[in-house]
C-alpha cells in the first residue's frame, strides 16, 4: 500500500491525472473495504487537485447519503432527481455543470461552490452512489475530468 502520494501540480491536467491514477491503484491494491477505498480516493483526488470539495454519496433506500469526503461540511441526504447529485443518480450519467447557479434545482450545500462534476458509480446496471467534485472556480470541469474520473471509478469498483 502506498503511504505517500507524489503530487504534481506544475503539469497539465491530463498529466496530473496520468500521475495520480497509478498511485490510486497502488493505494487501493489489496484493500477490499469499500468505505476505506472511497475515503482514500477522495483524499488522493483532493490532495492532487486541491478542489473545493470531493467525495461520495451512497444510495441508501430512496436517497443519497453522504459518504467519505474531503472539504467543508456537506449536505447529508439528497433525494433522487434533486440537485446535480440526484440528477446524476436518476439519469445514471455524468453531469458537468460550468456554473451551479444556472443548474435548475441546484442544492447549495456550500455557497463557495461555483462549478461541479458528478459521476455515477454503477454496479450491475444499478447506480450505487456518485462521485461529486466541486470547485470554487467557474467552468472548472470538462471532458478530460470526465474521462479520467471514470477511470478512477472503474478502479474503485473493481476492488
Amino acid at each position: 500500500m502506498a503511504e505517500d502520494l507524489v503530487i504534481t501540480r506544475d503539469t497539465s491536467k491530463k498529466e496530473q491525472y496520468q500521475s495520480i491514477i497509478p498511485q490510486i491503484e497502488a493505494l487501493l491494491y489489496g484493500e477490499t473495504d469499500f468505505i476505506a477505498n472511497l475515503a482514500n480516493v477522495a483524499a488522493a483526488l483532493k490532495e492532487q487537485f486541491g478542489w473545493f470539495w470531493v467525495g461520495f454519496y451512497l444510495v441508501k433506500q430512496d436517497e443519497l447519503v453522504l459518504g467519505p469526503f474531503q472539504g467543508p461540511v456537506a449536505c447529508t441526504r439528497i433525494k433522487k432527481g434533486k440537485g446535480v447529485c440526484g440528477a446524476s443518480w436518476a439519469e445514471a450519467q455524468t453531469i458537468i455543470v460550468p456554473d451551479v447557479d444556472e443548474f435548475p434545482g441546484h442544492i447549495a450545500c456550500a455557497s463557495a461552490s461555483k462549478s461541479e462534476i458528478v459521476l455515477p458509480l454503477i454496479v450491475a446496471g444499478e447506480v450505487i452512489g456518485v462521485l461529486d467534485v466541486d470547485s470554487e472556480v467557474l467552468n472548472k470541469f470538462d471532458e478530460t475530468d470526465e474521462f479520467y474520473l471514470e477511470q478512477v471509478i472503474t478502479i474503485l469498483l473493481n476492488r
